[in-house]
């Protein structure tokens, strides 16, 4: 049954509302089985601690609440299953520190933890900005909150050719990125990522820090962008 290929199956939420001038930008995890009472209570919650407008806190909770009901829509219903190793890309900021990386993930370890993947990470590439652990997490459980969506159609397709109508073709591990065997495991099970040994050199992980003034013609740029 759909859940998100990971120990927590929990939602990847993200926030980017403008109010009166204002924007707030935000992502966050949510546990889909909390009561809906609470998203009220973190709205109010987040605009009283950042001195927002109060119209913020209708804004936040009904942009949360859609993202949940957008996730429940797929409760329920079957995935499809078999040797599956995706690739994850990362190329994100977090304020003056820029990510670039790519590896495999393992969808069916279901015990895989983005947040402990992304704390090693962060670790071993000693990066400093508290920021950018949470960032990391986040973009691992939006990409395998994708993932899991597509093998819920791909599944609903199996069932159409089972019925003669067509058959859904599915790419095996060695079409995404080799087998198991030509794989090295980094960082334990709980992470799930692997690395093809010819793409070491190609594919290692890049950390960029910016300047101040390069990061902030960044903010204006994306600023303009957005408007």
């Amino acid at each position: 049954k759909f859940r998100i290929p990971t120990a927590e199956n929990l939602v990847p939420i993200r926030l980017d509302i403008e109010i009166e001038g204002q924007r707030f930008k935000d992502a966050f995890t949510w546990n889909p089985s909390d009561p809906d009472s609470e998203v009220v209570v973190f709205a109010k919650r987040t605009v009283k601690d950042l001195k927002l407008p109060p119209a913020f806190i209708t804004q936040i909770a009904q942009s949360i609440q859609t993202q949940l009901m957008e996730f429940r829509s797929h409760e329920g219903h079957e995935m499809h299953s078999g040797e599956k190793l995706v690739p994850i890309k990362l190329d994100l900021r977090v304020n003056r520190t820029v990510i670039r990386d790519q590896f495999l993930w393992d969808l069916n370890n279901f015990e895989s933890d983005p947040e402990e993947f992304a704390r090693t990470f962060c670790k071993d590439l000693e990066i400093g900005d508290p920021e950018v652990c949470p960032a990391i997490a986040i973009a691992i459980r939006e990409q395998l909150y994708e993932m899991a969506i597509q093998n819920v159609a791909s599944a609903r397709e199996t069932r159409i050719g089972k019925k003669g109508r067509r058959t859904a073709e599915f790419f095996s591990a060695s079409k995404v990125g080799g087998t198991a065997l030509d794989l090295l495991k980094l960082f334990g099970s709980k992470a799930s990522v692997v690395r093809k040994r010819k793409e070491w050199d190609l594919y290692e992980p890049i950390v960029d820090i910016l300047s101040a003034e390069e990061a902030e013609a960044l903010d204006a740029r994306e600023e303009r962008n957005a408007r």
